[in-house]
């Protein structure tokens, strides 16, 4: 198992990425290219920049990552109050995803503070 495979954080993160991508099968066909593929790219880079940070050296680095995951986390919570306000999601869908992103979001503040 590879260390971020262990950061709940990061379990948390991914588990927003696949529901991210079960919503947006369902937004109308003309959002495909548009906020439903906004919606992945951000979702997908939070993991991502959670796992680079956890594989640097420097805690200078690590945050550096942990910053970027948390600015993508505010954009994908951004996005999903625009989907909320089109009506593209359900309104438990949207509970959930901002339940979600608050608790990634608290995780990440308490790594970079570490």
């Amino acid at each position: 198992m590879r260390p971020h495979e262990r950061l709940d954080c990061w379990k948390l993160a991914m588990d927003v990425v696949e529901e991210v991508y079960r919503v947006t099968k369902t937004f109308p066909k003309e959002e495909t290219y548009g906020l439903a593929s906004q919606m992945r790219r951000a979702s997908v880079s939070v993991p991502a920049n959670i796992a680079e940070g956890s594989a640097r050296k420097t805690e200078q680095e690590k945050k550096q990552f942990y910053y970027i995951a948390r600015a993508s986390l505010s954009e994908l919570e951004t996005h999903v109050e625009i989907a909320r306000r089109l009506q593209f999601m359900p309104d438990d869908a949207v509970a959930l995803l901002q339940k979600q992103c608050s608790r990634i979001a608290a995780m990440i503040n308490g790594m970079v503070r570490k």
